[in-house]
């Protein structure tokens, strides 16, 4: 029997391996975080102003474009005309559908901000019927026989009925109360953010979706414990929607419900009358295979209701780290190619642009490493959205590419995971990517198109 013996080289032994990081100075330096309510001012790019659609042009030293290509320009041209006549009056969405990247709100709220300051819109726009992670941008309280539903993460619904967030809620009925017929009670409570940016404070209407009901659900609305409607849920199985309209931003609202069966509660937006809703719809752990979980028929529904023009898609950092050779890559991709073109079938109107991973960093012998399959995930990613009419911002770039996490680590910009951004962070990622959407809108609207 034979015994092999292994020996450190001397230089492992004697000569430690240093944490090597990206300069990111000129990155960070770029952008002004200080102020990110106010007209947000950034180095080459015009601030723009509600209702006036200017754009806005890359900054020489950090700039990271926004690739359109030839098969994407037609949609994204499409958008961008929807876009400016939303600075003109009429309104249309954008949804932000991403991983726990975008929880909270935090780089979504910023693009909201933005977009709202140059092309008019208020309010967050579409929130969960129960929400479970913090956010900044709206206050919520729900009653305890409330329970939650998503595409993405246990408990799920036989029925798929979770709309355009992929999340749902009902309330579970009191037994007791059931024997005797009479109904139970569950209440949402829903309030302006005071964490939250500018615009997304104001609203000035509330409209609540829900789907499933046959049984009378009787409804009350209070507005600081006043009771300011009251009304009967549509009974008849189908999606429906319970509109409200203010004068004001309602301070907090309080939608008490009752019935002996529950409807499905597929959320509530909180919107204003013109200019652009921005949608954030966070869905932790996901990769974006579940964005063709919900009822085909329904998330059609929601999104011709809300006037989708626009879907962001943010996913990748769920699955990198999973990868141990290339056919695991070309693997994810495909199927995220075909829960895009699940999208584009269902909503044929409106443009994509997917936001590719973040760098992230793993543990290799003491130091952080950008995970070896990352750069090939993104080339892939851009390579299939150049096929399939997706336009593409390389985040992983614009953060300064391989081996820039530990930067963004050391200078407080992302988690001691090498992973999340902080929110000063997502804040600065956030920018970049408004930047590179300016200069795309600029770049159309000097073409004859853009200024017809």
């Amino acid at each position: 029997m034979g015994i092999n013996w292994r020996f450190l080289p001397l230089e492992r032994i004697w000569v430690a391996k240093k944490q090597s990081k990206k300069n990111i100075d000129k990155i960070v330096s770029a952008v002004d975080t200080t102020d990110i309510n106010a007209n947000v001012k950034h180095n080459g790019q015009s601030t723009g102003q509600s209702g006036l659609p200017e754009g806005g042009t890359l900054a020489s030293e950090t700039g990271n474009p926004l690739y359109i290509s030839s098969g994407a320009a037609a949609k994204m041209t499409q958008f961008f005309a929807a876009l400016k006549s939303a600075a003109n009056g009429n309104k249309i969405s954008i949804f932000h559908y991403g991983d726990s990247q975008i929880e909270g709100d935090r780089m979504t709220g910023y693009i909201r901000q933005r977009i709202q300051q140059q092309f008019g819109g208020i309010g967050p726009g579409f929130i969960p019927a129960l929400n479970v992670y913090s956010t900044m941008s709206f206050k919520q309280k729900v009653s305890p026989n409330m329970k939650r539903y998503t595409a993405f993460w246990p408990p799920k619904m036989s029925s798929r009925q979770y709309g355009a967030l992929l999340s749902a809620a009902t309330f579970a009925i009191d037994s007791a109360r059931s024997q005797q017929q009479l109904p139970t009670e569950a209440w949402v409570e829903i309030a302006p953010s005071a964490a939250a940016f500018t615009r997304a404070r104001t609203y000035s209407h509330v409209k609540c979706f829900y789907n499933s009901c046959y049984k009378s659900c009787a409804v009350k609305v209070y507005e600081n414990d006043k009771l300011i409607h009251e009304d009967s849920l549509v009974a008849d199985g189908g999606a429906h929607v319970l509109p409200l309209s203010f004068d004001h931003t309602p301070i907090k609202l309080r939608f008490v419900f009752a019935s002996t069966k529950s409807p499905v509660f597929t959320g509530f937006s909180l919107e204003g009358d013109v200019g652009v809703q921005v949608h954030n719809v966070a869905m932790r752990g996901s990769s974006g295979h579940d964005l063709s979980s919900s009822d085909a028929g329904l998330f059609a529904q929601m999104h011709q209701h809300a006037n989708t023009k626009l879907f962001i898609l943010q996913f990748g950092g769920n699955s990198v780290h999973t990868f141990k050779d290339s056919s695991n890559v070309r693997g994810y991709i495909g199927a995220l190619k075909n829960r895009i073109l699940y999208i584009q079938k269902l909503v044929p109107d409106a443009g994509i642009i997917m936001i590719g991973p973040s760098d992230m960093s793993r543990l290799n012998d003491g130091i952080f490493e950008t995970y070896p399959l990352l750069p090939y995930t993104v080339e892939r990613m851009q390579k299939m959205c150049a096929e399939n009419g997706v336009a593409f911002w390389n985040l992983y770039a614009a953060m300064g590419g391989y081996n820039s996490m530990p930067a963004w680590v050391s200078q407080g910009l992302a988690g001691s995971d090498y992973v999340h951004f902080s929110p000063r962070g997502a804040s600065i990622a956030s920018q970049y990517f408004y930047e590179a959407f300016g200069a795309a809108y600029t770049d159309w609207q000097t073409k004859k198109g853009g200024n017809e």
